[in-house]
């Protein structure tokens, strides 16, 4: 049985419409609870996983053995093997130890993502809703410099006329949006209220987001690939390519998959021992030859380990020193030529990590690196922390690259799947 089917199981009512934030429908236990009653608990209680993770982790104020009794516990009642369970404990004991956290209430949601990884259920309404919470929350400062000002436009305006458009353009373009995207979008966004029928500004709202929804759509793409997967990660110096490596080996690990980290940035001194402490925090292996080394001779060797010890992943970390892009343009092309040679099709992905703060510069930097050796995909970091995010906007019309995550925060849990529809909904809402 799939853990999809466990999650079904366990639960003896229907999935709800709307989703609590952290309540179970259940009384909660208490520490002294024994397994008969913590079974009827987790029965009664929602069909969700923080419904019960609230019972599971009721009376337990710190890490120690009745928290991984109850967490043994809650893998058993959905039939989970129990090697899993040991697994997943083991691991997550591991890691809350190296990142210091020392109460639950501290990891009581990292936790429940790390769950929600291991037992299959991040699509999960529940989880979902989490993720839509943090994700208005991460776009704070953006929703100040656009919805706030579009809504005050809204009630200045009995019509969406020339002056209407006018002002709605100076607010995408003070939102980062850049003129370029700001054209295509208004363009677009006119062709649709003509297409509906209205100048109502009431309307203007459902438009706009069903436009964003558009804007964001992902064309499909062939997934499967000859493992083991390899993910080629770039972006200039600053960005947090290091952060982010360690949040893709995360979520891949939690998901149960091998993973192998390579040093490649061998030009910063301090490069390398970063990324072997993040590795090390997440549970991926981890190859490098040091500062000064050949990045290409680091991604041909870590080929040679990945494919020996049956990694499912590899993670290629590169440079990004700006200052001499031509030669950093040559060493990214040199280190995919030897993937490629050394494993057909790798690199299967070259992600661009960009800091969503920049903005404009972001924009440029997706220039950059599609023109010097392709992208395929985004990661946007720092969306939380900047009142830029229409850089978004831009880089999905400009360069019909997709972003396929956000970061909301510093935590494993923020780095997140980004999905247009969603951000359309939180921005506006």
């Amino acid at each position: 049985m799939g853990f999809f089917s466990r999650f079904r199981k366990l639960g003896n009512k229907q999935q709800p419409d709307s989703v609590p934030s952290e309540a179970a429908s259940a009384p909660a236990p208490s520490a002294a609870i024994g397994q008969e009653e913590l079974t009827v608990a987790l029965r009664q209680a929602e069909p969700r996983l923080s419904a019960w993770l609230d019972i599971i982790l009721a009376g337990v104020a710190e890490p120690g053995d009745l928290l991984n009794e109850r967490l043994g516990f809650l893998f058993s009642a959905l039939d989970a093997p129990q090697d899993e369970a040991q697994d997943f404990i083991t691991r997550f004991d591991s890691w809350r130890g190296d990142m210091g956290y020392a109460r639950v209430e501290e990891f009581r949601s990292e936790l429940q993502y790390q769950l929600a990884l291991a037992l299959d259920m991040e699509d999960e309404e529940d989880e979902r809703s989490r993720l839509f919470l943090k994700l208005s929350q991460g776009l704070s400062k953006t929703k100040e410099s656009i919805t706030r000002r579009i809504d005050a436009m809204l009630t200045s305006h009995s019509a969406m006329d020339d002056e209407f458009w006018e002002e709605l353009e100076e607010i995408l373009i003070m939102a980062d949006v850049g003129y370029e995207a700001m054209d295509q979008l208004v363009t677009r966004l006119k062709d649709r209220a003509r297409q509906a029928g209205t100048q109502d500004p009431a309307q203007f709202k459902d438009i706009l987001r069903e436009e964003l929804a558009e804007v964001f759509s992902l064309t499909p793409r062939i997934t499967a690939v000859n493992p083991p997967e390899v993910l080629l990660i770039i972006g200039v110096n600053g960005v947090g390519k290091t952060t982010t490596i360690a949040k893709l080996a995360h979520r891949a690990i939690m998901q149960g998959r091998k993973v192998l980290v390579a040093a490649g940035d061998t030009f910063r001194a301090a490069a390398v021992e970063q990324l072997s402490i993040w590795a090390g925090r997440t549970g991926a292996d981890f190859y490098a030859k040091g500062q000064g080394a050949d990045p290409a001779a680091v991604a041909f060797e870590a080929m040679d380990k990945a494919v020996s010890e049956g990694h499912d992943l590899v993670l290629v970390d590169t440079a990004g020193r700006l200052h001499t892009q031509v030669n950093l343009m040559e060493e990214l092309k040199k280190i995919k030529k030897v993937l490629g040679k050394k494993h057909p099709g790798a690199p299967h992905r070259s992600i661009l990590v960009l800091d969503a703060t920049t903005g404009q510069n972001a924009l440029s930097q997706t220039k950059l690196f599609s023109e010097g050796i392709g992208v395929d995909e985004i990661i946007l970091t720092k969306l939380d922390g900047t009142a830029k995010g229409g850089v978004v906007v831009a880089i999905a019309l400009q360069h019909k690259v997709p972003i396929t995550y956000v970061g909301l925060g510093e935590k494993m849990e923020d780095l997140r799947p980004f999905e247009g529809k969603d951000f359309a909904q939180a921005l506006l809402s």
